[in-house]
């Protein structure tokens, strides 16, 4: 039997092969399109920029600057010269404080801690905060509550669990915030010793808030 075909027969089933692949190619690119169509996006974009924040410091409640370091510590001025004690002696200092203007958000602060040299034994000193730059006897003994800081009787050499008040920013960024005022008040014992000197450097560390 002879299975060869003729041209004539063959020819047809080629038509129909190409309109096959041609439906395949159609259909594809239709399955294309329809996807595209449903593509959608959407952006978001954030800046984001650091705030300023900046402690400074008064002896008088009126010029301010930074004392960042020990070495630029402000010198506390004491109402009763504090290198001529004797035992039973009370001397008092105040220190302001406040958020400098520009600083951006509120602070708490606490009495991080206390670094001394020479020797300070037999000395204890309060740290209270009052209404004003005036600081004496009747300010310490009239502070109450959270307005004790460091309570009397703290050995010079520590600063015991501190007490933490808060600092708020100026109302406008050229306005420095409202400031808290600081009484240090330094007792000498009765066992002090004649001729000893020592000095104590206070550390007030703030700590940014909302």
């Amino acid at each position: 039997m002879n299975t060869t075909q003729t041209p004539a027969i063959r020819q047809p089933r080629r038509r129909k092969l190409r309109a096959v692949l041609a439906a395949g190619l159609v259909l594809g690119l239709g399955a294309a399109v329809t996807l595209a169509a449903w593509n959608d996006s959407e952006y978001a974009t954030g800046t984001f920029a650091a705030g300023t924040f900046n402690l400074e410091g008064s002896t008088d409640g009126t010029t301010y600057a930074d004392h960042a370091t020990g070495a630029t510590a402000a010198t506390l001025p004491f109402t009763v010269n504090p290198t001529n004690l004797s035992p039973g002696q009370v001397v008092y200092s105040p220190f302001a404080i406040r958020l400098a203007a520009g600083t951006t958000t509120g602070a708490s602060v606490a009495v991080q801690a206390v670094t001394n040299t020479g020797t300070v034994t037999n000395l204890t000193y309060a740290l209270v905060t009052t209404s004003s730059i005036t600081c004496n006897a009747a300010a310490v003994t009239g502070a109450t509550g959270a307005a004790i800081l460091v309570p009397a009787g703290t050995l010079l050499s520590s600063v015991g669990t501190p007490a933490p008040f808060t600092l708020v920013k100026g109302a406008t960024a050229g306005t420095a915030g409202a400031p808290v005022y600081l009484c240090f008040a330094v007792t000498a014992g009765a066992g002090l010793v004649q001729g000893q000197t020592g000095t104590a450097t206070w550390q007030l560390l703030a700590t940014s808030t909302s």
